[in-house]
């Protein structure tokens, strides 16, 4: 199932470098690829980026211009970052195979906890009849384990079918993406077990998991510049389910000398809108697009930048998208030359672009 161009049919949805004139853009926010950002819950313009020089930063922009306010080290390459829903207190899993814990008061670092390798991924979620506030990690170590960040020992630790990859929540959902194309879906009403295991549909590695705002499906992106809209409920995903291709260049948007060849990018970061519940996805081609998933169409595609994005998230309000120009590691060590660019950019969102059409 293809998107449409536009709710009339017509191809009005591209935008061109002039829409990006007014990004902020933050030079070397780190010293080697970006790996995730995440902003605070509590301030528009403070968020944390983790990057494989083996650091998290935390950035502040005041005035359209970017200070960094503070950083913490892993001793290996930082994979993920999130922030405590208070804005109290930031946390980062990597390669270390540590998960560290900032307080951004008192600018302390302290390990958490550790997995037995890689920390892929994680999240904080609220659940339980307190609905207390609880961190969740999935590692390459086939396993996420729950944490109250003031124990030094997980609560839970739950079996994965493979290597985690990616993770996401909203409302009781939890959406676990590993290797070997499994999905495992749980529910937070009973976090302790598996509620359902899939397949993804796309046919090659997934790369990300994003839950849409209401708790009831997901989206997946691979590496094969496809994205697919899943649904918890198999009635509702027989109806409304689908996938589409994205992240492409194909004709007249090919780079030179690659004519008659159509490219494909892996789909490296996917992130639902806080507010309106439109997405955006972010690749391997170095652009970005605004999708509305009810109405199967792209709100606004964004010219390639010529650059990889592995990673993009929106504020806390849905108005800014921040999104990294980095190095994606998707050719392996030898394509991360020295002169790739390395920046973070922060792009104001208009309701044009973000607010989903109703048909006409």
């Amino acid at each position: 199932m293809a998107f449409y161009s536009s709710s009339s049919g017509v191809s009005t949805t591209m935008a061109t470098e002039k829409d990006l004139a007014n990004d902020i853009v933050i030079n070397n926010p780190a010293e080697d690829s970006v790996s995730d950002i995440a902003f605070s819950p509590q301030q528009d313009f403070l968020f944390s980026v983790s990057s494989w020089d083996n650091k998290v930063r935390i950035w502040d922009v005041q005035g359209g211009v970017a200070q960094g306010r503070a950083q913490y080290d892993h001793q290996a390459p930082a994979l993920c970052t999130r922030w405590s829903n208070d804005g109290a207190k930031v946390v980062s899993g990597g390669c270390d195979n540590s998960i560290q814990l900032f307080d951004v008061q008192t600018g302390q670092s302290s390990q958490l906890g550790t997995h037995a390798a890689p920390v892929r991924s994680l999240s904080f979620l609220q659940f339980g009849q307190a609905n207390a506030e609880v961190l969740v990690t999935g590692s390459w170590d086939k396993t996420l384990k729950y944490w109250d960040t003031r124990q030094p020992q997980p609560i839970s630790t739950l079996m994965m079918p493979e290597r985690v990859y990616t993770l996401d929540s909203k409302q009781r959902l939890l959406v676990v993406g590993t290797a070997e194309r499994h999905i495992a879906i749980i529910d937070l009403g009973n976090p302790t077990s598996i509620f359902k295991t899939t397949q993804s549909p796309l046919k090659w590695q997934t790369r990300v998991v994003a839950c849409y705002n209401e708790g009831d499906g997901y989206a997946i992106g691979s590496i094969e510049g496809r994205c697919a809209i899943r649904y918890v409920d198999d009635e509702q995903q027989r109806k409304s389910g689908f996938s589409f291709k994205c992240h492409r260049q194909t004709g007249s948007n090919r780079a030179p000398g690659t004519q008659g060849q159509s490219l494909v990018y892996s789909v490296n970061s996917i992130t639902f809108h806080p507010i309106y519940g439109t997405f955006v996805t972010a690749g391997g081609d170095g652009s970005f697009h605004f999708w509305d998933k009810n109405q199967r169409h792209r709100l606004r595609g964004f010219p390639s930048l010529q650059a990889s994005i592995p990673v993009c998230n929106f504020n806390r309000q849905g108005t800014v998208l921040a999104y990294a120009l980095s190095y994606d590691w998707g050719q392996g060590y030898m394509g991360n030359r020295p002169d790739y660019p390395n920046v973070i950019r922060l792009h104001p969102t208009t309701d044009d672009e973000i607010k989903g059409k109703k048909k006409r």
